[in-house]
């Protein structure tokens, strides 16, 4: 008989922890979003943020890395194209 009525009040404690879990994952979810959310402010204010001038450079650089790459890869690719077609023509398989 004691174990029944253990079975039942244990049944009953897990009905209200699960509501009661669910309510508070609802409201726990809005605490720990706010949290957050304060914390990446926080942080935000604390970062040493670049320059004008340091961003403009950066760029400038990154634009002719990129350009320069880019020509250069052109130039490999028409070598390559050029070794390929030399191999076939003399070879005859074109």
């Amino acid at each position: 008989m004691k174990t029944v009525m253990a079975m039942a009040e244990h049944d009953d404690k897990d009905k209200e922890s699960i509501s009661d879990r669910a309510r508070e994952s609802v409201t726990g979810w809005w605490g720990r979003s706010r949290r957050f959310l304060s914390e990446v402010r926080n942080e935000t204010a604390r970062v040493t943020w670049p320059s004008r001038k340091e961003v403009y450079a950066t760029t400038v650089v990154v634009i002719l890395t990129s350009v320069f790459f880019g020509v250069y890869l052109w130039g490999v690719d028409l070598l390559l194209t050029q070794i390929v077609n030399w191999i076939y023509r003399t070879l005859g398989a074109a």
